[in-house]
């Protein structure tokens, strides 16, 4: 029967940097890949920017409804911000990984290439909370169509070009990906009603940033 080997300090230092490692990658939360609507969150490496001009957010938006269609998801909800970006969708089982890897790499490699640009655009992984009922869901979409008045690049929400809350109320044809009826819906069964209400609904969150 061989000797143990004796343990030098080299090597019980890297066993303890090993198991450091294996304890963070074993402590990281598993994705949770159930159906349902999310509130999903995308932010800039180091806060920076992920948009230099409006055709950027063009081609997101495009890729954007490109993963909608491919994977049967539904967005309620989007706002495109300076450095980050929101969308509110409900997804098929095993599918949001999937989806925000195809946008979010796509996207990046689209950027990269267009401005010069290497490494990472995005921090991370994306961040997503269940969205648990329809009256939950109308209070994320409000406080997502209401960034940009809480970060005080506008003084109404439907002053913001790249938001869903345009689309909602009429002021524009909505994008393909974009549920408007299933929002609308929510608060009248006629479309003027719907749209009045639903203005109200926003305007009363923008009273209690106030």
């Amino acid at each position: 029967m061989g000797k143990e080997p004796r343990r030098t300090r080299g090597s019980f230092f890297c066993f303890s940097r090993g198991l450091a490692t294996y304890a963070r990658v074993v402590a990281r939360k598993l994705r949770d890949q159930s159906e349902g609507m999310r509130h999903i969150r995308c932010r800039g490496n180091r806060k920076q920017p992920i948009f230099v001009d409006d055709f950027d957010r063009e081609r997101l938006l495009v890729l954007f409804g490109k993963v909608c269609r491919k994977l049967g998801w539904r967005c309620v909800a989007y706002c495109l911000m300076g450095n980050h970006v929101h969308f509110v969708v409900d997804v098929p089982a095993f599918t949001i990984s999937q989806g925000m890897q195809l946008l979010n790499g796509q996207y990046a490699q689209m950027f990269n290439r267009r401005h010069g640009y290497v490494g990472h655009l995005f921090e991370g992984r994306f961040r997503a909370s269940r969205v648990d009922d329809d009256a939950y869901s109308l209070q994320v979409g409000r406080y997502v169509v209401l960034n940009p008045v809480r970060a005080g690049m506008v003084e109404e929400a439907v002053d913001w070009t790249w938001s869903s809350h345009r689309a909602m109320l009429g002021k524009v044809a909505p994008p393909p990906f974009l549920d408007v009826e299933w929002t609308l819906g929510q608060f009248a069964r006629k479309l003027d009603e719907a749209r009045e209400a639903y203005a109200a609904f926003v305007e009363a969150g923008k009273l209690a940033l106030e």
